[in-house]
């Protein structure tokens, strides 16, 4: 069973917002679902995206694929950043200690913007 995290669309009709969700890869768009990471919104201005970053990275961490979008929502909200900072703990490149230290810049960068 391939996993994929993608977005389930809801709203109404030229007004849809997003729920981010774990599925089967094979189940449709609207389908059942696995596990709820987030919720994105873009008919805001700027556009407004909740999200569970543990859980997201735990999804990445056990195999689930994200989808283009998913993936550029992650870059934003640092949960690819984040991933990357664990796998050097994992391998002993980075300490968890200076996980905080190294993730708190990046933030204030990108928050800067969005």
């Amino acid at each position: 069973m391939s996993l994929r995290i993608r977005l389930q669309r809801k709203g109404r009709k030229k007004n849809a917002f997003y729920t981010i969700v774990v599925a089967n890869s094979r189940s449709s768009r609207d389908g059942k679902f696995i596990d709820k990471i987030g919720f994105y919104n873009p008919n805001m201005n700027p556009f407004k995206v909740l999200l569970n970053i543990n859980k997201a990275i735990n999804w990445l961490q056990k195999g689930a694929k994200p989808t283009c979008t998913v993936k550029s929502i992650f870059f934003l909200k640092g949960v690819l950043f984040k991933k990357h900072i664990l796998n050097g703990v994992k391998k002993g490149i980075v300490e968890k200690s200076e996980i905080k230290k190294k993730i708190k810049p990046w933030f204030l960068i990108k928050n800067k913007y969005f």
